[in-house]
């Protein structure tokens, strides 16, 4: 019994063993142009993109009546917190294009190119529907946030080669989901992409890349944050006090120490791999609120 249970014990390890390495030979960025991997990274986002757009028509846009494409002005709208969410997006959706060319061996200058535009373009094809729908219309303002992302990711890598400046997003639930749950969401997973109230947008600055040859820690970033509450529409405060008389929309400023995750030291493209994806969340710290510019408040711990 106790030979079978070291055997078994053996062979699993050895399994395990057998898988990560698999993993890590998965993971680990081809040196040359791989062209079965290109091809590969160029068909599943082509997938992805074709099912998300076919899949947003039947499941929301389809219930609404059709028109014209005609654009909008909804820059006031929700004290510029959408705004602030397509950058977060158009940034990491054109970061994640070109790490996959990256991946597969692509050269950095079409990895920008087709990277970055693909990322763009994806984000952004969501204004197309909204053009052709009555109830709602194409944002100018939603474009260039999405251009301000992309053009954010591309312009540090021709500068500086590097990703100093990354935007993040952290969450806290708020009331003013409760007030009206049919739009800002009725479960967390739903208030996490409506309630504007309980977002945060950062840009997290990491200070040895400004510092070289510092003592600081690589991995520390000092992180600048937008956020707003007050906010159960878009932009009609009187609306705002019939469900909550107490709220008032205003716009919040915080300043907080941060972790770029990917400047953490390690050989394993699986680490390399989580660290990425997890460093567009913002790890929770200390945090000065500036509210107004003239209410000051302090957080021990702030998400």
């Amino acid at each position: 019994m106790k030979f079978s249970f070291l055997s078994n014990l053996l062979y699993f390890l050895c399994q395990f063993s057998l898988a990560q390495s698999t993993i890590e030979n998965f993971l680990k960025p081809a040196d040359s142009l791989d062209i079965q991997r290109r091809n590969s990274v160029i068909i599943s986002q082509a997938a992805i993109a074709t099912t998300t757009f076919i899949g947003l028509n039947e499941l929301w846009y389809k219930e609404y009546p059709k028109s014209n494409f005609h654009t909008i002005n909804d820059n006031a709208e929700w004290l510029q917190m959408d705004k602030a969410g397509h950058v977060f997006s158009a940034y990491h959706l054109s970061k994640a294009s070109s790490d996959a060319l990256a991946w597969s061996g692509v050269s950095k200058k079409n990895q920008l190119l087709f990277g970055a535009t693909s990322g763009f373009l994806m984000i952004s094809a969501i204004e197309v529907l909204d053009g052709y729908s009555s109830k709602w219309g194409a944002s100018v303002g939603d474009l260039l946030a999405n251009a301000s992302g992309t053009t954010l990711y591309v312009s540090q890598e021709l500068v500086w080669k590097e990703q100093r400046i990354v935007p993040k997003f952290s969450f806290h639930t708020t009331p003013y989901a409760s007030a009206r749950p049919n739009v800002l969401g009725s479960s967390v997973t739903e208030q996490v992409f409506k309630d504007y109230n309980g977002q945060t947008y950062w840009l997290s600055v990491n200070i040895h890349s400004f510092l070289k040859g510092s003592k600081i820690p690589k991995w520390l970033n000092l992180a600048v944050g937008y956020g707003a509450e007050g906010m159960i529409t878009g932009n009609d405060s009187f609306t705002n006090t019939i469900f909550l008389p107490e709220s008032k929309r205003a716009r919040q400023y915080y300043l907080s120490f941060d972790v770029d995750l990917t400047k953490i030291e390690t050989k394993s493209h699986v680490l390399k791999t989580i660290f990425s994806i997890f460093n567009t969340v913002k790890i929770p710290s200390p945090t000065i609120e500036f509210k107004h510019f003239n209410d000051v408040k302090w957080h021990l711990i702030y998400f």
